[in-house]
């Protein structure tokens, strides 16, 4: 699972990298720290960042517009309560669960303070060619099977 789980992180960072190129907003990847406060500090795999003054020289301060976070045995749990939660209270507009097992994306928003479920994108209900679209701009759509797109699946 975790060269599946690096194959994803890249494929979203770097579809996220391609549309924002020349753009006001910021792509990151894993290993990018966020201090939301003091008590929730997260590397989160992917996230968008369009406020600039949230961006200094070793971290970002404050909540990211999107986050993703990829789903691994040993961190579902808190990608699912606890990240969630500090997430919403923090501002997070959109944040995407993925799971790379199953091929799912789950997609919450932002409403008062909470991140409500939406949508739950999966390969096999919604087939390879579903779109993701990204609530940050209105021309922003992420092909399911380019966010699944790995070699690694048909590896033992």
């Amino acid at each position: 699972p975790a060269m599946v789980h690096q194959d994803v992180s890249s494929n979203i960072v770097s579809m996220f990298k391609i549309y924002l190129k020349g753009k006001v907003c910021r792509a990151y990847g894993d290993n990018t720290l966020v201090k939301l406060d003091d008590e929730n500090q997260f590397m989160p795999d992917a996230m968008i960042v369009c406020d600039w003054s949230k961006i200094n020289k070793t971290y970002i301060k404050g909540a990211p517009d999107l986050v993703v976070e990829i789903l691994s045995p040993s961190t579902a749990k808190v990608d699912r309560t606890s990240k969630l939660e500090a997430y919403g209270k923090a501002g997070v507009k959109e944040y995407w669960i993925v799971s790379p097992l199953e091929e799912i994306v789950e997609v919450y928003y932002q409403n008062d303070g909470r991140l409500i479920l939406s949508e739950v994108y999966s390969i096999d209900e919604n087939g390879p060619d579903a779109e993701i679209k990204v609530s940050l701009y209105d021309d922003l759509f992420i092909k399911l099977e380019d966010v699944f797109d790995t070699y690694m699946k048909h590896c033992e």
